[in-house]
């Protein structure tokens, strides 16, 4: 069990581990595995604190209700494991910035914290634009060999890999 200490893991031995995962998805919930729907979810809940069952009304909300579900769950899951990993190997250190980042752009939080904000309100726009994030089409999607889930993943890729040379090789 001495792996489980490890830092990184083997990408086949985790590739077959969420491969399995998803087997089992859909085997009990007839779903793919998916995250980005959980979090349009939370901000239904959110707003449901704040206007009530006004919430309720919308047409996406009547579609995805603001609830705990087992994709919620499993994006809780997600975050409880990846602490706990980091705690047991010895890698979990609190960090506002990342040196990569301090060295490109400098020390400002608020500007990290902005970033991040703008970043997040993009991708969770974009994942609800195409119908699912990088999970429920890069693992789900793929796995099921659906066409637009491979370009997905193809574009998440290239434009990760154009976003990472335009911010960390012009801009830097």
């Amino acid at each position: 069990m001495s792996w489980l200490t490890e830092v990184s893991w083997s990408p086949y031995a985790v590739g077959i581990g969420i491969g399995i995962l998803s087997w089992f998805t859909f085997l009990i919930s007839k779903k793919p595995i998916g995250c980005s729907t959980a979090f349009a979810r939370t901000s239904g809940m959110i707003e449901k604190i704040f206007r009530g069952k006004k919430v309720e009304k919308k047409l996406y909300y009547q579609e995805f209700r603001p609830v705990v579900d087992w994709e919620w769950m499993l994006v809780l899951g997600v975050v409880l494991g990846s602490l706990v990993s980091s705690v047991i190997s010895g890698d979990f250190n609190l960090q506002w910035l990342p040196s990569l980042w301090v060295g490109t752009f400098g020390s400002s939080v608020i500007i990290r914290i902005i970033v991040a904000l703008v970043g997040g309100i993009f991708l969770g726009f974009g994942a609800r634009w195409a119908g699912g994030c990088t999970s429920g089409h890069g693992i789900s999607g793929t796995l099921q060999l659906v066409i637009s889930s491979w370009v997905s993943a193809i574009c998440f890729f290239i434009g990760g890999i154009i976003a990472a040379m335009i911010i960390y090789n012009v801009i830097g």
